[in-house]
């Protein structure tokens, strides 16, 4: 498979990209305010989970002169209600300008403030450059960003939303001392079938000595797995039984939490997040604009469901592929990241995009490929080839536009900031002109 610098630190080809770096790029230039707005409605917006650095530029957006305001805004709303639901003071501001390295130690605040920076950063692109961002296709997020996705959506707020997860952080944490991330993949091979995958994790697990699942589905040949104590050597020991011979396994050195596997089955994660979610009063509203849930792969909240799909977020596998592919049928053609460093996501898109392009080609040229039955050159790319004729939407792949929000926001001078933003019941923003003259300037179209 193709690499990039946008790996992320799961990527098992290679090591993470740099703080602060890109999300891919289009070759087809930079896009403005105006070309968001123009966009929107072809947009996705892709939140970030949690990763072995979580600040990004947050610090640079906290200090600009302009933005500042706002993020410190959100930054205090967020620490209020993190202080409450772990009963000690949390200073967001002060952890975000410290700049401190990711540790276990500090995944309460990480996940904080993962969320609040993609609320701030969705609130600056409204609020300075008019960008309509509630008429996107669609939204997602990986592992603590569909969280995001669903506050940004209208489903719940942020007060409602952000203690659950803090809630469950501190035993994540503790867990995640006995716990090894683990890489499954095919290079140039099959695919990896999930209930393969699976069904290779219930043996080892049904052997006594810890347990392990897989964590996510990031591509057709790659799972992330987490493992308790040395159950990563009876992968290895027992892989080429259940799975094609091709497969390879590299450990990675960092420590995860263990959300999204089984392992959180010991301490009760999935029944305590349920208890909490079930305390939220009323019901919540399906999602506007939809969200696209990593549990299925697909736009599976309506509301009713919508605490169960939850539930199910705390220990099911992350179906990011299924994302990825629902999100290129949705004919999406711009892709928004948020939050501080986005490099998963923006590593996913990337590599097919690669992938995609150098093996079928641009234009005319795929046509012509597609007629002499997709050319040798893919048959290295087995699970590729396969997919390919039956699933024309990842011929899109190389076309998308893709916008690191961070990057983009502090490379955009301003445009002056008159609307007086207000963040309702819901959680999302709105805006109300200052006076009339703010009102026509707001509606023009010189005012993106």
């Amino acid at each position: 498979m193709e690499t990039d610098l946008n790996r992320s630190p799961l990527d098992p080809l290679g090591p993470a990209r740099t703080s602060g770096g890109t999300a891919p790029s289009s070759s087809r230039g930079k896009l403005t305010g105006k070309d968001l707005t123009r966009r929107i409605r072809s947009t996705a917006l892709a939140f970030r989970g949690y990763d072995v650095a979580n600040l990004g530029r947050s610090r640079e957006l906290l200090e600009h002169p302009e933005y500042g305001p706002v993020v410190a805004k959100v930054l205090a709303e967020a620490s209020e209600i993190s202080s409450a639901a772990l009963g000690v003071g949390i200073d967001l501001a002060a952890h975000v300008r410290a700049g401190e390295k990711t540790a276990l130690a500090t995944f309460p605040h990480d996940v904080a403030a993962i969320v609040a920076m993609e609320t701030a950063q969705l609130r600056l692109l409204e609020q300075f450059f008019h960008v309509p961002i509630h008429d996107v296709r669609l939204s997602f997020g990986y592992s603590i960003g569909e969280l995001s996705a669903l506050i940004f959506s209208g489903v719940f707020s942020l007060a409602e939303l952000l203690p659950i997860p803090l809630l469950l952080a501190p035993d994540c944490a503790e867990l995640a001392e006995d716990t090894t991330l683990g890489v499954l993949f095919t290079r140039k091979g099959p695919e990896l079938h999930p209930e393969d995958v699976e069904r290779l994790c219930t043996a080892i697990s049904g052997e006594g000595q810890g347990l392990i699942g897989p964590s996510a589905y990031l591509s057709p040949n790659t799972a992330l797995l987490l493992a308790q104590g040395r159950t990563l050597d009876r992968v290895e020991a027992l892989m080429r039984e259940y799975l094609p011979e091709k497969v390879m396994l590299r450990r990675n050195p960092n420590k995860w939490p263990p959300l999204h596997s089984p392992l959180v089955w010991q301490r009760l994660i999935p029944n305590r997040a349920a208890v909490a979610l079930y305390k939220i009063a009323g019901n919540p509203a399906p999602p506007s604009p939809q969200v696209l849930s990593a549990v299925t792969g697909e736009a599976s909240y309506d509301g009713l469901n919508t605490r169960d799909l939850l539930v199910r977020w705390t220990d099911h596998p992350q179906r990011l592929w299924d994302v990825i592919d629902r999100t290129l049928a949705e004919g999406v053609e711009t892709v928004i990241h948020v939050g501080p460093g986005p490099s998963l996501i923006a590593a996913t898109f990337s590599r097919l995009g690669n992938n995609v392009s150098r093996y079928v080609g641009y234009g005319n040229k795929y046509l012509n490929l597609l007629g002499r039955g997709l050319a040798s050159g893919l048959s290295h790319y087995a699970w590729l080839s396969r997919r390919l004729p039956s699933k024309t939407n990842l011929l899109r792949a190389p076309y998308l536009h893709h916008v690191a929000l961070e990057d983009w926001l502090l490379e955009q001078q301003p445009v002056a900031h008159h609307a007086v933003f207000a963040v309702s019941a819901n959680g999302r923003a709105s805006a109300e002109a200052s006076a009339e003259e703010d009102s026509a300037r707001l509606t023009s179209p010189e005012s993106v």
